[in-house]
């Protein structure tokens, strides 16, 4: 079968700015930090304050690597092509993929959440984004499906 072209497609995945050396960096950071106070904690007599330091420096640690971990695992596309608009989500070992027809696929807002519905079931899409990426997805996703649904034939024949 032929490959259908794409009229409009978007990607988004959460934000992983730091990079390994950046959280090399952090880590060590917290683990100095860890240090020093713990030392001179114990050098003032008040030792039990290393075992709650510690576990919180290698708490935090943690939730970093993990959130990395997790980030670098996720990621959300939305594909508009003739005939189809496909959302594939995958956060993590999670993925979720919804079809819809644009003619009838809708665009709606719940507060601050960007749904598309179509014949009563409705996916969240943009999660990743900021409220400004959101509004900006939902103005050229509506627009990429107004056009889709009402299309301009140039046809010189018919001039």
């Amino acid at each position: 079968m032929p490959e259908t072209p794409v009229i409009f497609e978007a990607r988004s995945a959460p934000l992983n700015s730091m990079g390994e050396q950046g959280f090399r960096i952090v880590a060590g950071i917290l683990l100095a930090g860890f240090t020093f106070t713990g030392t001179v904690f114990t050098i003032l007599g008040a030792w039990p304050v290393l075992v709650f330091a510690g576990a919180e420096t290698f708490m935090v640690i943690g939730m970093l690597a993990l959130y990395r971990r997790h980030a670098r695992a996720s990621a959300e596309v939305i594909t508009l092509s003739s005939g189809e608009l496909v959302i594939r989500r995958r956060e993590g070992r999670r993925s979720e993929e919804a079809r819809f027809d644009p003619f009838w696929a809708r665009l709606s807002w719940e507060e601050t959440r960007l749904f598309i519905g179509h014949r009563g079931s409705a996916m969240e899409i943009g999660r990743f984004l900021t409220a400004e990426e959101r509004e900006d997805l939902a103005r050229s996703l509506g627009e990429s499906l107004r056009r889709y649904r009402e299309p301009v034939f140039d046809n010189p024949q018919l001039r």
